[in-house]
């Protein structure tokens, strides 16, 4: 018998990757749509004569979406399920990367950047939370970083393909490839079950158990249905429930740290790389993007680093170290960009600081930000908090994108670096007295903990 379940538990295990693999393709194209403006730009400002103000609006469009997105699905996602969601976002990614690449004018191309914004802005939160909902406790963590490594993944196919094609000045091809991820996320969410959890909530409880016992691989699953099921026992699941007491400091939490993910500066590095390694002396369009793959590529292994810690090490630790290393890169990018003296050598400074800075937001706020908001609400209005979450931080990327160049203009380059770091400590210290520390606690735990009024430091005691 144990050794049947030691099998089933294999096949499990299997199973729940294959979902989590699938699911993560919405963090690609999320990753892939973000991070190809950034060499597409280049070209389309010139094919379109745009002014400052129009290239502006081309980059940040998408953004517009992302937030009128992430503000509008909470409730879909509760109402109709985080598969259907998914699959119905997949189909907007499609529609958006085919819009986008055969756009006739400026406002079509706009247009098309808005509804790739909307699938993003859905993704970015639905594809964490089904995660979440569908891990078991012990890997929970690493699956719901992959999320976060499909995203960097996806941002380093965009440079790929933006370099790929710069030759030609394609940039047309560069948003129509995103159309072949988004029909496999389209056809793999197809053959996915629903969330167990979120069956639950719809009292489909035999349904859910099935579901369950297939993810886990064995048809003891009585107690995890009982612990969900006291927990939607005790929320009615509407707006009005968010704001009670007990959830404020929860819901302040999510808040604060999308916004510290966001103005820390990350997005300036993912659509302006190119433009930074242009300020550092780099002349060439095309090498500039290829040295933003080089960063890219950072992003990447650095990401697989945190998804083999996050349930080893935690939650805090990682978050701290992280915006150390933010804080002393942003530092010595502001400290090279002071000194007018060095040229050559400014480039390979630019290269390293912006590697290492990558390199420590892979591992802290990168991918616990989509981790933390995924496990810290309870379930019946995790749709709607993560949905309140997600919505603010793109709101905070959308200023960060139209201030940046605003900022070098008024602070120069080595003030606006310096002010990125600054906030880099800032948010050091929100990790320190506010994070909770989740690993190996059940999303029932960490609900029940929010019930007892106990402060989040005590949470990982």
């Amino acid at each position: 018998m144990e050794q049947n379940i030691s099998k089933n538990a294999e096949k499990t295990n299997v199973f729940v990757y294959v979902i989590a693999a699938i699911a993560a393709l919405a963090g690609l194209l999320f990753g892939y749509d973000t991070g190809v403006i950034s060499g597409a730009i280049l070209f389309i400002k010139d094919q379109f004569a745009l002014s400052p103000l129009l290239e502006g609006m081309v980059v940040s469009a998408v953004l517009l979406g992302a937030v009128i997105g992430a503000a509008s699905s909470g409730q879909l996602s509760d109402r109709f399920g985080r598969r259907r969601v998914l699959i119905a976002t997949a189909i907007i990614f499609t529609l958006g990367s085919i819009g986008t690449a055969m756009a006739p004018t400026v406002a079509f191309l706009i247009m098309g950047r808005v509804v790739l914004g909307l699938a993003i802005g859905v993704a970015s939160f639905a594809a964490p939370l089904y995660i979440s909902e569908i891990s078991p406790i012990h890997i929970r963590g690493a699956l719901v970083s992959l999320n976060q490594l499909a995203i960097t993944c996806g941002i380093v196919l965009s440079y790929v393909v933006d370099y790929s094609f710069a030759g030609g000045q394609s940039w047309r091809w560069m948003f129509a490839i995103g159309v072949l991820p988004a029909v496999t996320l389209w056809i793999g969410m197809i053959f996915l079950p629903p969330s167990p959890r979120w069956l639950m909530s719809r009292s489909l409880a035999d349904k859910a158990r099935e579901v369950l016992s297939r993810v886990r691989g064995t048809s003891d699953v009585s107690e995890e249905l009982t612990a969900i099921q006291a927990t939607l026992r005790e929320e009615s699941g509407g707006w009005k429930e968010l704001f009670q007491p007990w959830l404020r400091l929860p819901l302040f939490i999510g808040l604060i740290l999308g916004l510290f993910q966001q103005i820390t500066g990350i997005n300036v590095v993912i659509y302006y790389a190119p433009t930074i390694f242009e300020f550092a002396g780099f002349t060439s369009a095309a090498v500039a993007i290829l040295a933003t793959a080089g960063v890219g590529i950072v992003n990447v292994l650095m990401t697989i680093v945190a998804i083999k810690l996050v349930d080893r090490v935690g939650r805090r630790p990682l978050l701290a170290v992280g915006l150390i290393g933010m804080a002393i890169s942003l530092s010595v990018l502001g400290f090279a960009f002071s000194l007018p003296t060095l040229t050559e050598a400014l480039k390979w400074i630019a290269v390293g600081s912006l590697m290492l800075y990558v390199a420590s937001f892979a591992i802290s706020l990168g991918p616990i930000f989509w981790l933390i908001i995924a496990e810290i609400y309870p379930l019946k209005i995790r749709g709607r908090a993560m949905s309140l979450a997600t919505m603010f931080s793109w709101i905070c990327n959308l200023a960060v994108a139209l201030t940046f160049l605003i900022l070098i203009q008024k602070l120069g380059r080595a003030g606006t670096f310096w002010m990125y770091g600054a906030i880099c400590i800032a948010g050091w210290f929100f990790c320190y007295f506010f994070v909770p520390e989740t690993k190996g606690r059940s999303l029932e735990e960490i609900e029940e903990h929010w019930h007892s009024g106990k402060s989040p430091r005590e949470l990982g005691k």
